[in-house]
């Protein structure tokens, strides 16, 4: 899963518009976020900052949240 899948599941679960995260992180626009979520634009740490605390969550949590979900095969 991608930082911008990881952004848009939590902002859905929070039933934030785009144009909501985006007001509420203070720093991007919805557009921005439209772009993040759909892979077309790559965050910098400071927008990912604004946008964790928005959410409620760490940039570290935007980053690792497809690797918890991850199955990895036994043995490795």
């Amino acid at each position: 899963m991608s930082i911008g899948l990881n952004i848009k599941q939590r902002r859905e679960a929070k039933r934030w518009t785009q144009a909501e995260l985006a007001e509420k992180s203070g720093i991007v626009t919805q557009a921005m976020i439209s772009r993040i979520e759909k892979g077309e634009d790559n965050a910098k740490i400071d927008t990912l900052r604004g946008i964790a605390a928005a959410l409620g969550c760490s940039v570290v949590d935007l980053l690792t949240e497809a690797d918890k979900k991850r199955k990895l095969p036994a043995g490795k």
